[in-house]
């Protein structure tokens, strides 16, 4: 029995071996093209999805390069914005002051104006009251009227003596 088991198993061996070396050949005759293609196609999708990563990557890095310069850029270009806005302000503000100035001269000189005119006006009036009294008491004195001519002389010398005292 020993020899038939063995003859059996070695039938078996072969059989097995016979069946695993056909099975080889016809992977490779049939299908082994087909899976070397697989396999190289998702070799290829492996690399160009590392390839793409590696692109997107330095194109993220670029962006962000790129991002942080324009905020450089924007800060550059708001501090002089507020540089500008400041010396406008300071500007806006003499030139407020230097008109205030200006019209605070001008009403001085008008008011002084004013006052000079008004002094002059009661003068003036001054002196015109000055006159009729005098005409009044040199009526009185004199008991006699007085023409126009003589009155206006009489006034005039008057007032003449009055501005020079």
């Amino acid at each position: 029995m020993s020899t038939l088991i063995n003859s059996t198993s070695l039938g078996n061996f072969i059989i097995v071996t016979g069946s695993f070396i056909l099975l080889i050949v016809l992977i490779k005759v049939f299908a082994w093209e087909q899976l070397t293609g697989i396999f190289d196609e998702r070799e290829k999708k492996i690399a160009a999805d590392i390839d793409g990563a590696e692109n997107a990557r330095q194109e993220a890095e670029t962006l962000a390069k790129k991002r942080q310069e324009e905020l450089n850029g924007a800060r550059t270009e708001a501090s002089s914005i507020v540089e500008s806005a400041k010396e406008t302000g300071k500007q806006q503000e003499a030139q407020i002051v230097a008109e205030a100035h200006e019209t605070a001269s001008r009403l001085r000189e008008k008011t002084e104006a004013d006052i000079a005119q008004s002094k002059a006006e009661a003068l003036a009036d001054v002196k015109e009251e000055v006159a009729e009294l005098t005409v009044l008491l040199a009526e009185k004195i004199l008991a006699k009227e007085l023409d126009k001519t003589a009155q206006s002389n009489l006034i005039d010398n008057y007032l003449d003596q009055l501005g020079d005292a």
